[in-house]
C-alpha cells in the first residue's frame, strides 16, 4: 500500500469545489464552486517546493454550477441548476438543453459531469435534500439530444473509464460503493454490473482513471483520495487534510499531477484548509480528458 500526502494550492478556499479538469488547449485547470456559481481557471506552476495552482481568472453564473468540461469546438460546455449551458471563448451564455424535472415538490439539481471517449457528456443529479431514489443518470449526445441512461439514483456521482473505454467507474454516493458497467462506447449505452469499491468511513464522490487503468476516489467524509487498482484491490492513499475530499484529476503537460478538490460545508467549514484545492504527484499519469463533441451543435431555443 502507498501512503501518500497531498498539498493545499494557491488559489483562496471556495465553499464546494468540484469538477477538476485538465484543458489541454489553454494549458490550465479547470474546477467550479458549486455554491459559488464560479468557474475557475489556474495555471499550473513547478517551482522548488513541487507543484502550485496560480489562479487567472473566474466566470460567475447563477448557483449552482455543478460541472465544467472543454468543448471541441473551444470554449466550454457548463452545468448549472438543472440547466446546460455553452460558454463561448468570447464569454458567451447560450443554453444547450435543460432537463424536464418532475413537478413533485423534490428539489433537484445537476452534479457531477464527465465526457465519455467518444465525446458524449454524461451527467447526474441529486435532490438537494438526499431524497433517496429521486435522482438519475443522463447523456448529452453531441448533437444535443438528452436522454436517462439510469433512474432511482440518490446522488449521481463518480464517473470514470477504463483506458480502452469498455468500462464505466460508476458512484451513487449512498451506496458507499463504486460499480464498474460494461460499457459500449459505439451507443454510450451500460451493460452489465458488478461492485468495484466499497467504502465503510465515508462516501465515494468524484474520481478518475489512470493511464493505467487504476481508480482514484475522492472519499467524501474520510479526508482521502483512495486508489484501486483494475480487480479492485485498494493500491493507495493520499491524505488530504478536510473531511470533504470532493473530487481529483490528473493535470499539467505530462498528466502526472493529482489535483483534489474539496469543500467548506456545514461543521467541516471550520476545518483547516477546508475548501482548498490540494495537489500530489503519485508517481502515475492520467488519461487525457476528451473535449464534448460539440461541433456542429445547433443553439437551442431553452431559457
Amino acid at each position: 500500500m502507498i501512503m501518500l500526502r497531498a498539498h493545499p494550492c494557491g488559489p483562496p478556499p471556495g465553499r464546494l469545489c468540484e469538477s477538476p479538469v485538465w484543458d489541454s488547449r489553454t494549458e490550465e485547470v479547470l474546477w467550479v464552486d458549486i455554491r459559488g456559481g464560479h468557474v475557475h481557471r489556474a495555471r499550473l506552476t513547478l517551482g522548488d517546493s513541487g507543484p502550485d495552482l496560480a489562479h487567472r481568472s473566474t466566470i460567475g453564473l447563477d448557483p449552482p454550477v455543478s460541472a465544467v468540461v472543454p468543448c471541441a469546438s473551444g470554449g466550454l460546455l457548463v452545468t448549472a441548476g438543472a440547466t446546460f449551458y455553452r460558454i463561448e471563448a468570447n464569454g458567451t451564455v447560450d443554453p444547450v438543453a435543460a432537463l424536464s424535472l418532475p413537478d413533485d415538490g423534490i428539489r433537484r439539481r445537476l452534479n457531477d459531469a464527465k465526457v465519455d471517449p467518444g465525446g458524449r457528456l454524461l451527467a447526474g443529479t441529486m435532490s438537494e435534500d438526499g431524497v433517496e431514489g429521486s435522482a438519475a443518470l443522463y447523456r448529452l449526445d453531441p448533437d444535443g439530444t438528452l436522454g436517462i441512461l439510469r433512474d432511482g439514483v440518490t446522488i449521481s456521482n463518480g464517473l470514470g473509464w477504463s483506458p480502452d473505454g469498455a468500462i464505466l467507474y460508476y458512484a451513487d454516493s449512498p451506496t458507499q460503493r463504486i460499480d464498474a458497467f460494461e460499457y459500449d462506447l459505439a451507443t454510450g449505452t451500460f451493460g452489465g454490473r458488478r461492485p468495484f469499491a466499497r467504502f465503510g468511513d465515508g462516501d465515494p464522490d468524484g474520481l478518475t482513471v489512470d493511464a493505467d487503468g487504476r481508480v482514484w476516489v475522492a472519499v467524501w467524509g474520510a479526508g482521502q483520495v483512495r486508489a484501486f487498482d483494475p480487480s479492485g484491490r485498494q493500491c493507495a492513499v493520499i491524505d488530504v487534510g478536510p473531511s470533504q475530499v470532493s473530487s481529483c484529476a490528473f493535470v499539467g503537460p505530462d498528466l502526472d499531477v493529482l489535483v483534489i478538490t474539496t469543500a467548506a460545508e456545514g461543521p467541516a467549514a471550520l476545518e483547516p484548509d477546508a475548501g482548498r484545492l490540494f495537489v500530489c504527484t503519485p508517481g502515475v499519469t492520467g488519461l487525457p480528458a476528451t473535449p464534448y463533441a460539440d461541433v456542429g451543435l445547433v443553439r437551442s431555443d431553452v431559457r
